[in-house]
């Protein structure tokens, strides 16, 4: 497996690539359903109701494999930021993977799963107090620094005698990634310390007469949703520039160059991904040259990828409640939405949602599927291809769900959280139980 974007088709009526951002165990019943995992998503949809999250938990470990054999001497931390949960975690785990949490919440489930907490790496451009404690508590093995005050405030913390391993968030000054609210490498946003105004060589000086603080090396992190290699090409150079300039002013060499994650992959058939190999190979050249044109030593590579591993593996499935046609749309509304998956209305994301559960003999028409929300802005997927047909009661099912769905879902209209149910061999099993009423009114202890 050389690239995370295109799967296999199979199945009767399948065209070449109907099913390519599908998991890879994913097959197509000649009555219309849909196998996951070798499980029907209309049974799960029965027996645990819609919405539904569905993991293939077979895919969610290949994608680890994938990058394992990629980077072989490289340390992978799954972005636990796509999404989180104890199954999840294990399963990083065991592959051999690390993670990188943003909260004492994330880092909390992570280390209370039995994930080893030197593994883990702790972002955050505004740490609060307890994250901090919490980082420290649990002996997280790196803190990356994203302000200059975190370096007095992870000194105090850490006290007389003790020591602790951190790097420095560097903004390199390259925009890259799918969309403008998910481009994070420029100057002008609010991670990290800038590269070009000397702001992260100041920061790298302080850290290093701290003697609480031990620096281990460099990390940025360029955006999201990238599916060309050059901008990481570019970050390796200016990087390894940095590191130079810290060894000749502070006799210093820097054992570690974190570049993040921020792979993209593909939501609809034909859309473009990142070459997870292509990277990897272009990656450790470029390093390596750049290093032997500085006298430097290689330093260990780190990279960090979230929704290339969890988002493929994951399915929404959604029941179909109604249908309005007006002159201009149609619209299938259905039992979920942006409270589920606010992507759409925040990035303007683009899905290819699906029929599932019967095969129906009508022509396809264009229509756009809408959430439940009292929101004009809750819209699941629009102008896509669905059967004329379709009608409340119907299922649909989303690909590509497992990344920045339930990870930013809301309680939005009281309507509670779906529930995720893993999918392997045949075999399904509920991880994270839906949010039910009772939990919402206990959260509410006003009157």
């Amino acid at each position: 497996m050389t690239t995370l974007d295109t799967r296999p088709a199979s199945g009767p009526g399948t065209t070449p690539d109907s099913l390519s951002v599908w998991p890879a165990s994913t097959s197509e019943q000649p009555h219309g359903g849909l196998l996951v995992g070798g499980v029907a998503l209309a049974e799960i949809a029965e027996s645990h109701g819609t919405p539904v999250y569905v993991l293939d938990e077979n895919e969610v470990r290949e994608r680890c494999r994938t990058y394992r054999s990629a980077f072989p001497d490289a340390d992978i931390h799954y972005a636990a930021k796509a999404f989180l949960c104890r199954a999840l975690a294990r399963w990083v785990e065991e592959e051999g993977l690390g993670l990188d949490v943003c909260s004492a919440g994330e880092l909390e489930l992570a280390v209370t799963t039995g994930f080893p907490a030197d593994r883990i790496l702790f972002h955050g451009n505004a740490k609060s107090p307890q994250d901090l404690g919490t980082a420290l508590r649990l002996g997280v093995g790196r803190i990356v620094i994203d302000t200059p005050a975190e370096i007095a405030r992870i000194a105090a913390a850490v006290g007389p005698g003790g020591r602790q391993r951190v790097m420095v968030r560097v903004t390199p000054g390259i925009s890259a990634g799918g969309h403008e609210k998910i481009r994070t490498g420029s100057d002008d946003q609010k991670f990290g310390l800038s590269l070009r105004d000397g702001h992260a060589q100041h920061a790298i000086a302080r850290i290093l007469d701290q003697p609480q603080l031990e620096l281990t090396g460099i990390h940025c992190h360029l955006g999201s949703q990238i599916t060309d290699v050059k901008p990481y090409l570019v970050a390796v150079r200016r990087l390894v520039g940095l590191m130079a300039r810290v060894r000749d002013t502070h006799g210093f060499a820097l054992s570690e160059l974190d570049l993040g994650g921020g792979h993209g992959i593909a939501y609809r058939p034909g859309e473009p991904a990142l070459d997870v190999t292509a990277l990897a190979r272009r990656v450790r050249a470029e390093l390596a040259d750049s290093c032997a044109a500085a006298g430097l030593r290689v330093p260990r590579l780190v990279v960090e990828p979230g929704r290339a591993v969890s988002g493929p593996a994951g399915v929404a499935v959604y029941r179909v409640l109604a249908v309005k046609r007006t002159p201009g749309r149609t619209f299938v509304a259905v039992d979920g939405g942006m409270s589920d998956n606010p992507r759409p209305a925040l990035y303007g994301v683009r899905y290819a949602p699906r029929l599932i559960g019967r095969h129906s003999p009508a022509d396809s028409e264009s229509v756009t599927v809408v959430g439940r929300h009292c929101e004009a802005g809750d819209l699941l997927a629009e102008d896509v291809s669905l059967p004329a047909d379709t009608h409340p009661g119907d299922l649909l099912a989303v690909p590509v769900a497992g990344a920045y769905h339930l990870s930013m879902a809301s309680s939005y209209n009281l309507v509670g959280r779906p529930p995720v149910v893993a999918v392997r061999d045949g075999h399904a099993r509920l991880l994270v139980r839906r949010e039910t009423l009772e939990d919402l009114r206990a959260r509410d202890v006003g009157l």
